[in-house]
């Protein structure tokens, strides 16, 4: 009998528990549903109403999460040309074309029943959708579409997001956070009407600083990723990612779910371990993965390829001291503004100020000493691709970094090809050798 072969990248015993957080988000909003509690169908919006939410006992899916759970099992390609038979078009968001495919069929043809295909027992009608103008305008259009299926609410939570420089200007940080506290307010506001009770501010204040501790431990666990060998692989981070991205299951055993990864990663770090055996070229990716072809990353692996950090804004904010402040909605709004402004300061000192989306790959490359960046744009996600090419520029300008890009999308299988995209990146390597000696030259330190 032939040996079986050794898994190319080692994977984290830690990152099974909180990568079941996600089954659990929708095995409750199912049980939910049947007990005839509420739930809701919310955007990623990076804690800013996850965290009112959750206080409010609100069981609460995520479509863009699910789309990528649709992908992974093989049934978003039904939900894909379901949505294009109901007219809606095909260079749209994929995450945007699965929930509108799902919802036609749950509501059109099964009477609001979850489809008996749905993995992880599927997303139940909601009586709520919370969606987020951050980041890109199909997302909250995206759930005014929804409409046409069911006939239901719809909340837009607003994130200001200045640029670089006019972040530092007098007044401009406490005027965006004074805005967020008030639009928190009458969201706050909204729910009591709509759920016909009030908040408990007491549990509001509580949910938050868990979310501001397990943030605080998974920060502390993505630092530790700058060992050499990295001990942590990307295919770790997206499994684990989640989690608290999504504020999934009961937060103060995520908190302990996040304790256990860090101890682990720790004792790799203390024990010279790395997350593939043979480390010989440490990447940076942007932005999201291939869910529905992860093993790629498996076969990169093989050829000494660590993915040793990734995917910025779905990591938890930079570290800020919240602590002298009462108000949690006001909290709330400092932490989801650092998330999205924490590499400011450093890029106005930079002298860089497409701060938003492109800079933390610079502090990434930098910090976590890369050879080379994965960059993948999505053919249906212009807003984690459009600044992909920037990237690249800017990588190697400051830090003679090369860049690979890999054409991909989310959802959408029919668009990777990832053997040749294998073969693109064995040439590549020969590029990652070459850039090495130049650093080495201009007296870079990696």
């Amino acid at each position: 009998m032939a040996a079986e072969k050794k898994k190319a990248i080692s994977r984290l015993k830690s990152m099974y528990p909180l990568r079941a957080k996600v089954d659990e988000t929708y095995a409750r909003s199912v049980e939910a549903m049947k007990a005839g509690k509420p739930t809701v169908w919310a955007m990623v919006n990076w804690w800013e109403g996850d965290v009112i939410l959750k206080a409010m006992d609100l069981e609460t899916v995520y479509p863009e999460n699910y789309s990528t759970v649709c992908a992974s099992a093989g049934t978003a390609e039904s939900y894909l040309n379901r949505a294009d038979a109901d007219g809606f078009p095909t260079h749209l968001c994929g995450y945007s074309r699965n929930t509108f495919g799902y919802t036609s069929r749950m509501i059109k043809e099964l009477g609001a029943e979850i489809p008996p295909e749905a993995p992880m027992g599927g997303m139940p009608k909601p009586v709520l959708l919370l969606s987020s103008d951050s980041v890109c305008d199909a997302r909250y259009k995206w759930f005014q579409a929804l409409g046409h299926y069911m006939d239901i609410p719809v909340w837009t939570l607003e994130l200001p997001i200045p640029g670089v420089q006019e972040l530092f200007m007098n007044g401009v940080k406490e005027q965006c956070i004074s805005f967020m506290v008030e639009h928190l307010r009458e969201f706050v506001a909204f729910l009591e009407r709509l759920l016909g009770r009030k908040m408990d501010w007491d549990k509001l204040d509580e949910t938050m600083k868990l979310v501001e501790q397990l943030s605080r431990v998974w920060h502390e666990v993505n630092e530790l990723r700058k060992a050499k060998p990295c001990p942590m692989h990307g295919r770790d981070f997206w499994s684990a990612m989640p989690a608290s991205l999504f504020l999934a299951g009961d937060l103060s055993d995520t908190l302990e779910c996040y304790q256990a990864m860090y101890d682990e990663v720790k004792s790799r770090v203390d024990n010279g371990m790395g997350a593939i055996a043979d480390e010989k070229y440490r990447v940076v990716f942007a932005e999201l993965p291939p869910w529905h072809s992860l093993g790629f990353f498996d076969r990169l692996a093989e050829r000494g390829w660590n993915i040793v950090i990734e995917s910025w804004n779905y990591h938890p904010p930079i570290p800020i001291d919240l602590s002298g402040i009462s108000d949690p909605l006001e909290r709330i709004a400092r932490f989801t503004f650092q998330w999205s402004t924490g590499y400011y300061e450093r890029a106005l000192k930079d002298g860089e100020y497409l701060g938003y989306m492109a800079y933390p790959y610079l502090v990434f490359a930098r910090d976590y000493k890369c050879d080379g960046a994965l960059l993948h744009p999505l053919i249906t996600c212009r807003s984690a691709s459009t600044h992909l090419h920037y990237v690249r520029e800017l990588l190697m300008r400051k830090t003679s970094v090369p860049s690979i890009i890999v054409e991909g999308d989310i959802v959408d299988l029919r668009l990777f090809d990832p053997e040749d995209a294998l073969r693109r990146a064995e040439v590549f390597e020969e590029t990652m050798e070459h850039y090495r000696e130049e650093r080495k030259k201009q007296g870079l330190d990696w």
